[in-house]
Parts: structure tokens; sequence; C-alpha cells
């Protein structure tokens, strides 16, 4: 008899398969029988799981050095977990991505939800940038390199290892080129019209932030002949889409000087660098600067970073988004526009809401919720994950 390709691991008898049944990716390590064999276990193996009964559940990523012990890779526990497996996933997600987007600049695969746990790849048309924040997915990272330039013809595929969520999987932090050749310099990314320019190599995360392309046009068209004011502009997210959009003028902040320079060189091959300033600080001490000034702005736009990036930090994070909502309130004019958005999967909807609300009220001002955005549709949510449905923009009018 052939003994099984992948060794089998275990629910703790009084551990509720049924939500793992129904979808659920994730398994922690207090639900799980954890004897010597299973510690011995190298991170990344990939196991049979079953429930308490011997009942197979599917296969998973195992890492017993992670609170998230198990990842479900597939549902059936016949499949082989190998550079075809990989392609089949690729090829999903990319078929998805070519309905959704003319140009291929896009967030090609955000983990769970797109079958790949933990793998986030974002494309820059001939170049591919990974973050393998699991790892099963650092051990396959060469067959995943392979099925990616094989699904997508992509020339270059980068591995971005910078990141919390690498860290909590015992990972290591080595960025580097695994396909390819490196960009020479920052690249042109075009969306909603704007040109932005992702330091690919030394920026934030990727390089940029696909997930606020929706929210970026729907700003567009609140900022016709307005005047624009960007916190937290990273590359000039809002600020250059609006000025796509017709803006009279628009002023980006933020404390990263490189990310300023980015946004001017986007705003110069847009050719609407006349029309864009920059001021470098800290967010909250130049909206109050702004305040002091008497600045007024038709359209604000604060995009934050994540400030409650876990359960608990959720409080603390909370009272930021609300002197953030407190500070921007001040800042727009007479039936104006106030953009508010969260990137904190532990700060949902509803609570975000209420501190934007309440922030706005604390200015002494008073408007309608006009528009609820989300991440876009590259960044698919998984229904039985809440973390994957992390981006929420508000919009209000004054």
């Amino acid at each position: 008899m052939t003994p099984p390709p992948y060794p089998v691991i275990r629910l703790k008898p009084k551990t509720e398969a049924r939500a793992i049944r129904h979808g659920a990716p994730w398994v922690f390590d207090n639900e799980l029988v954890t004897d010597r064999r299973t510690r011995a276990l190298s991170p990344g193996s990939i196991a049979v799981l079953e429930d308490a009964e011997r009942a197979p559940l599917g296969l998973v990523a195992v890492n017993s050095a992670s609170r998230i012990m198990a990842r479900m890779l597939d549902r059936d526990v016949g499949a082989r977990i190998d550079k075809a497996w990989l392609t089949a996933r690729l090829a999903r997600a990319q078929a998805l991505r070519a309905r959704l987007f003319e140009a291929p600049f896009y967030r090609l695969v955000h983990a769970e939800a797109d079958g790949l746990p933990g793998v986030v790849i974002d494309r820059f048309d001939d170049i591919a940038v990974i973050q393998p924040n699991a790892a099963w997915a650092d051990v396959l990272l060469p067959e995943i390199a392979a099925a990616l330039q094989e699904v997508t013809g992509v020339s270059t595929v980068f591995k971005n290892a910078s990141g919390r969520a690498r860290g909590l999987e015992g990972l290591d932090d080595l960025s580097g080129v695994l396909v390819g050749h490196a960009p020479e310099g920052p690249v042109p990314v075009p969306m909603n019209g704007a040109t932005y320019m992702a330091d690919l190599m030394g920026g934030q995360k990727t390089g940029i932030f696909y997930d606020q392309r929706p929210n970026h046009a729907f700003a567009a068209r609140l900022a016709k002949d307005a005047r624009v004011l960007d916190v937290f502009a990273h590359v000039g997210g809002f600020a250059l889409a609006a000025l796509a959009g017709g803006a009279e003028r628009a002023l980006a902040v933020d404390g990263s000087a490189p990310a300023l320079d980015l946004a001017r060189e986007g705003a110069a091959r847009m050719g609407v660098e006349a029309r864009f300033d920059t001021r470098r600080g800290d967010a909250f001490e130049v909206m109050e600067a702004l305040i002091d000034e008497g600045a007024e702005f038709d359209l604000v736009i604060c995009d934050p970073p994540a400030f409650a990036p876990s359960k608990p930090a959720l409080e603390k994070g909370l009272r930021a988004y609300e002197r953030v909502a407190r500070l921007a309130a001040g800042l727009v004019a007479p039936g104006g526009y106030l953009g508010l958005c969260s990137c904190s999967h532990a700060a949902d909807l509803a609570r975000f809401r209420t501190a934007c609300t309440r922030g706005i009220g604390r200015a002494g001002r008073a408007g309608a919720l006009i528009h609820t955005g989300f991440a876009g549709p590259d960044h698919p949510l998984h229904p039985q994950l809440a973390e994957s449905g992390y981006l929420k923009a508000l919009f209000y009018g004054l």
C-alpha cells in the first residue's frame, strides 16, 4: 500500500470543524493537536488536515512558528501542491483581472481570496512584485515565480519581504530580484487618467496602493475646479487623481520626502506640475498649521496608515481617526467635501464611521455621508476572513 504523500495533522476533539468545512481558511495553534510529530514539521510543510474523528478536511500549509498554524490550500486531499497547481490558481486570478482592466497594472493575487493564502502579487506591466507572507510560499517561491512567468509573460519577478506579516510567520526580511533585472528607476503606473511613479525596490509595500483606485475615481468626480488637500498622500494618490479630474489646485501632504518626490515626478509626467504643491511634515501638525493659516479647501481627503492594525490597538486607533476627522473637517470650505479612509481591519466599518462622524462634530461641522467606498475588485474579499476587507473610504458633504 502506497503511503500518503503528505503527513496528517488533526483538530483537537473540542474544536468545531464546521467553520472550516464551510470555507474558513485559517486554523490556529490552539485548535490543533500539537504533538512532537506535528511540531517537527518544517515551516511551510504541506499536510492533510483531519477533524477529531479523522475525517479529512483538506490540504493545509503548516507553520508551527505562527499562531495561524495551518492555512487551507485545497479542499481536495488528493491534490498535489506543485507548479501545475500554482499555475492553475494564477491563471484563474489573471483571467479575472484581464476582464476588469485594460492595462496590466493591478493586484494579481490577493492572498486567501485568490486561493493562495498569504501571497500578495502586484503587477506592473512586465514586472511582478511578490510578497510571500506565509512560510509555504517562501518554500515554493521558485515554483511561484516560474508559474507567474508562464501565466503572465512578465520578464521580471521581484520578492518584497517587508511588512509585519512576514515577521509574524518567523520569515526573513530579505528582498531581491528572483527573475530578470531590477528596473533602473521608478515605474510609471497609469490609473484614472493620472500617472503615478512606483518605487518597486524601495517604496512602501509593493510600491503603490492599487486598492484605492475606485476611491481615487470617486474623489476625482468631486474635484472639478476644486482646491484639493490630500493628507497622507504617499506618491500623490488622491491629489493626482483630482488633478486628472480637473482640480484647480492640489496640495499633497506626507512625512516622506522620497514619496513626495515621486508625487512631483508623476505630476510632471501628467503636465500638471503648475497646479500641484507638496508639503512635507507630520500630518497632524501640518493640518493644525493650515487651520491656523486660515486655509480652506473644497475637497479634503485623508488616507492615513493603519492606526488600528490589531485588536489591542483598536481604541487608540479610533481616537486617532477621530482626531484626523476633526482636523480635516476644519479645513473644508462650506459646501465642500471630506474623504476619510482606513486600512485597519481591526476597525470595522461601523466603528470607523462612528469615529469619523464624532470627529466632524467636534470640529463644529455637520454633513451627510454621500458615499462609502471599499477596495477595488482586484482586491477580492474572502467572505469568511474579515482581514481581507480592510479598506474603507467615507465621503461626506459638509
